[in-house]
């Protein structure tokens, strides 16, 4: 990573004078819009606002953490059906299986919990063969014959842990050779992500698993939880066992829902591995009128007229690149994907950030957090910053007043950016003990870092891992910034400190994990000096 990089990632952190508080980061993103209650919510306000949490428009696509999609109306008139009745969940279950299956003309279906509960309760089906006794004793797989589930190492994601839940043995696999050397008599299921390495012509594509995994009855779980529902579903045809996918993403359903599409069998052990049914599948409970608001959002699929969608949301991406490059020296274009997952246009914005000195990642932070608030995406590249917005989650009324608060940021007069940094006041090289506070618990890690003027670079020792750290220091504020990886999974860690002598006390950015407080001291080595003597040969005695 360059000092540029650097930079970038560090220089939009906040400190707010000493710690950073857990909840700090929260409360200020609710500043402005906490407004007093004083009686219940009613439907007829926003709903949000009166519980002191300001909406956001949403710009970015189906992302869980701003609530995944806009439910379909159809979806929101079957759940209000649903309510009020009381039916026997099995029966339920069995008759919206019957009628996914004759919409998507699949084996079968099944609604979950949400696209990683669906993982999770075929996984279980894998490991228990459909068994209770079996079922009741995961995650303890102790005598079972299926413990293994095979993963290419393309397909490793932070949504994998849904399959690792029950308790079984991940084995990665690179090249067909490896796929028919790791499956064994304990090879429960091969899980795959759909897209990049499983798309056809790809040396482990889906249809290269299927034609090593079906003549040995291995069944394969895809993962195609962002994708536009195809009918009949092509991964199906191409070879898996069972395609699993998001309800409150590209389908529009109920956002805690998730579908299950393919073999009957393995789906009727997969319901039995799920609530109300007792065992590791107990805590991922849908509700009756999910599961018809599910089965809603894909009778609409099969009837939404999906080209007039796509046409209406370039029309409102033409609406807002007509405002904004009214700005000398921005430039749009449009990109319009094929592939199935996360399926809609998108609207760059381009411009030099050496003329309009703001960078694009700044702009979205200024959108995001002061209202009304919108959530775009920003890339840089080629000396060139851009912002990009996606319009499938947006509403209609959204445009104008997204074009709007573009426009207004980037039109501001700025003066040109700040390219020097403030010297550094204290010098932090050396090792670093920190006690990290995170909600209910404390952990000790610890800093090896060298400075050079400004700049900072090390290593950072977590709890389970060494990463390099690379930071900066101005005036007596040091941020950090350093990575842990594993498969499929990642945590940032983004210090942001002031130093006071041998103390250096402030936050730690999580990313999805909130933040957490730091405080660390430099370590201090309290040894006798004395000369080290190295013999001249083996030890003439012991």
């Amino acid at each position: 990573m360059n000092r540029r990089e650097i930079i970038k990632q560090l220089s939009v952190l906040p400190f707010v004078g000493g710690a950073l508080g857990h909840e700090s980061m929260l409360n200020t993103a609710a500043q402005g819009s906490i407004l007093s209650s004083n009686g219940p919510l009613k439907a007829d306000q926003n709903i949000y606002n009166a519980i002191g949490v300001e909406t956001i428009i949403n710009c970015r696509g189906t992302f869980t953490i701003i609530g995944g999609s806009i439910e379909r109306p159809e979806v929101l008139e079957a759940m209000e059906a649903a309510s009020g009745y009381f039916v026997q969940y099995d029966e339920l279950a069995y008759g919206i299986g019957k009628r996914l299956a004759e919409l998507t003309k699949s084996d079968w279906g099944m609604v979950s919990s949400g696209c990683a509960a669906a993982m999770k309760h075929v996984t279980a089906a894998c490991v228990t063969g459909g068994n209770p006794e079996k079922l009741v004793r995961i995650p303890d797989l102790t005598g079972f014959e299926k413990t293994e589930v095979i993963i290419p190492r393309y397909s490793r994601n932070v949504y994998d842990h849904a399959v690792r839940n029950i308790g079984v043995t991940i084995v990665e696999v690179e090249t067909a050779e490896e796929l028919e050397k790791a499956i064994n008599s304990k090879t429960a299921m091969i899980y795959i992500m759909t897209g990049g390495g499983s798309e056809s012509g790809q040396p482990l594509s889906l249809e290269v698993i299927a034609s090593i995994a079906k003549p040995k009855n291995i069944p394969i779980l895809a993962d195609a939880a962002a994708e536009d529902l195809t009918i009949p579903c092509v991964h199906l045809e191409q070879g898996a066992t069972v395609v699993a996918y998001s309800g409150g993403k590209a389908i529009c359903g109920p956002q805690c829902a998730g579908l299950l599409l393919g073999d009957k069998d393995l789906l009727m052990s997969a319901w039995q591995a799920s609530s109300p049914h007792h065992g590791p599948g107990r805590d991922n409970k849908v509700g009756k009128e999910e599961m018809l608001g599910m089965l809603a959002a894909v009778e609409a699929w099969t009837t939404r007229d999906h080209k007039a969608e796509w046409k209406t949301w370039l029309s409102w991406l033409d609406e807002i690149s007509q405002k904004v490059t009214k700005i000398k020296g921005v430039t749009t274009n449009v990109t319009e994907p094929k592939g199935l997952s996360n399926h809609a246009p998108v609207l760059h914005i381009s411009w030099d950030p050496g003329q309009l000195h703001i960078m694009g990642d700044e702009l979205a932070e200024e959108l995001a957090r002061n209202k009304p608030r919108v959530a775009i995406g920003s890339r840089n590249r080629d000396g060139m910053t851009s912002v990009n917005v996606t319009p499938n989650q947006m509403k209609e009324e959204n445009v104008k007043v997204v074009a709007d608060r573009i426009y207004g940021v980037l039109s501001q007069k700025r003066s040109p950016r700040k390219t020097e940094l403030a010297p550094a006041k204290v010098d932090v090289s050396g090792h670093w003990e920190v006690e990290v506070k995170y909600f209910t618990s404390t952990s000790l890690h610890a800093l090896f870092i060298q400075q050079d003027g400004n700049w900072i670079e090390g290593t950072h020792k977590a709890d389970f891992s060494m990463q390099d750290v690379v930071g900066m220091v101005e005036d007596d504020v040091v941020k950090l910034s350093s990575r842990q990886r594993s498969s499929g999974d990642s945590i940032s860690f983004l210090f942001s400190g002031k130093v006071v002598n041998d103390t250096m006390k402030g936050s730690i950015y999580l990313g999805e994990y909130l933040t957490a407080e730091f405080t660390a001291k430099r370590a201090k080595y309290d040894h006798e000096r004395r000369p080290v003597v190295i013999p001249g040969g083996p030890p003439l005695a012991t």
